[in-house]
């Protein structure tokens, strides 16, 4: 206690020393102050020896009725550029598959694409029909890619693309909903070739 009394002394001495020509520069002290020792106790427990060196494996037989049905189109097996439309970000320009709908082919926006993501959304509520899951997407998204609609050159934007998890994804935890500008969807469609404004 009498070295931290002894320092806070020392430090206000020497901000408050200085400044008028009378005041005496403070001289060190040849004292010697008690030190600190840090000793660790000696009564610690030691590791186990007996630890087994080989992890046990899971069993191969388990029934296949525990796993639902399904699971696969959550994690489907993707390309590399392809992601779940829920990983897409704000900014993300990619193009679309009718036949995967919840799936992303992510482009370079200086790249011909089919849409940007102008915003993501998160779902909060109880939603039980993918139709009420729809209609509060469709809300979170309307006013965001209006104004972003409206902030582009004539002819560059066609539609939007909501995309949205069906009650299953929603009941595991998959609330977010992307809001995205986009040409004509579709192959042979007109594409934009340039991030949004």
């Amino acid at each position: 206690m009498i070295v931290v009394v002894g320092v806070v002394v020392a430090v206000a001495v020497a901000a408050t020393g200085g400044g008028g020509s009378d005041k005496k520069a403070p001289t060190e002290s040849t004292a010697s102050s008690p030190s600190p020792t840090l000793t660790l106790p000696s009564g610690l427990p030691s590791l186990p020896t007996d630890l087994p060196s080989v992890v046990p494996s899971l069993p191969t037989d388990l029934p296949t009725d525990l796993v639902p049905s399904g699971l696969e189109s959550l994690v489907p097996t993707l390309a590399a550029d392809e992601v779940p439309y829920y990983m897409l970000r704000k900014g993300d320009c990619f193009d679309t598959d009718a036949a995967l709908p919840g799936q992303a082919a992510k482009r370079s926006c200086t790249e011909p694409h089919d849409a940007e993501v102008v915003k993501i959304a998160e779902l909060n509520g109880t939603y039980t029909t993918d139709a009420t899951l729809k209609k509060a997407a469709s809300a979170l998204c309307k006013a965001p890619l209006e104004r972003k609609a409206a902030d582009q050159a004539a002819g560059t934007v066609r539609n939007t693309l909501v995309q949205y998890p069906d009650t299953g994804s929603y009941k595991i935890g998959i609330d977010n909903v992307a809001c995205s500008l986009a040409a004509h969807v579709g192959k042979g469609a007109g594409r934009l070739t340039e991030p949004l404004k």
